[in-house]
């Protein structure tokens, strides 16, 4: 089967869905990750965000593509590994804005339907059950309160070495979250059919638990 997870930034779509992957021998595919690497990509290049005829010329110039290695994922931008360059402030807003682009949308639409063509994928993102995969056979929606998105994110930054404060993650996230559920294409938003899992409060671990059961019962 494949499996969507949606949800907005910091609710735990890409750590959750990798352990889900791994418990079912599945493949993971982080779109996040993806749009990460244009918008790494875009600020190298000094492009203006806002540019989307210069930003989608950029993705359709060059490749993006991912590689497992262990029980990680690995991100690359034609042969360089960016893996640890992509998950800054600075690069989390920018893929905000140039995921919003149509031109970038359908790109990345094309690659990341081929990559689930084969089936047996689990796919995070913003727009998978409503957009990438409409016909996915388990549709999640992960979120969590914003104070504890940015409490999250805020760990992951001390760890990594980068400096940050919880109102100023809290601020930014509510302002991704205003630009992802507003864009004009393919906006933020929990599908029909889709079962929506509050996370907050809860560990990695009881999420992944969860979110296997439900991908148990509708296999039954």
């Amino acid at each position: 089967m494949n499996i969507a997870i949606d949800g907005p930034a910091g609710a735990g779509k890409s750590t959750v869905a990798q352990k889900v992957a791994a418990q079912l021998g599945y493949v993971y595919i982080d779109t996040g990750a993806m749009y990460r690497a244009l918008a790494w990509a875009a600020l190298e290049a000094d492009l203006d965000l806002a540019d989307e005829s210069a930003v989608a010329d950029l993705l359709r110039e060059n490749r993006i593509y991912l590689r497992r290695n262990g029980g990680s994922q690995q991100v690359f931008w034609n042969e360089q590994d960016i893996t640890g360059l992509i998950r800054t402030p600075a690069v989390s807003n920018a893929a905000s804005i140039v995921a919003s682009h149509g031109q970038v949308r359908a790109q990345m639409l094309n690659l990341q339907r081929q990559l689930a063509a084969e089936g047996n994928v689990v796919m995070d993102g913003r727009d998978i059950g409503t957009h990438v995969l409409p016909d996915a056979d388990v549709k999640i929606f992960l979120t969590a309160s914003i104070t504890e998105r940015a409490k999250r994110r805020l760990t992951e930054l001390t760890q990594k070495g980068h400096s940050a404060t919880l109102a100023e993650l809290e601020a930014e996230i509510e302002a991704r979250d205003k630009r992802d559920s507003e864009r004009e294409v393919a906006p933020l938003r929990q599908a029909d059919d889709a079962i929506l899992v509050d996370t907050t409060g809860h560990s990695i671990e009881e999420v992944v638990e969860q979110l296997l059961d439900i991908c148990k019962k509708s296999g039954d």
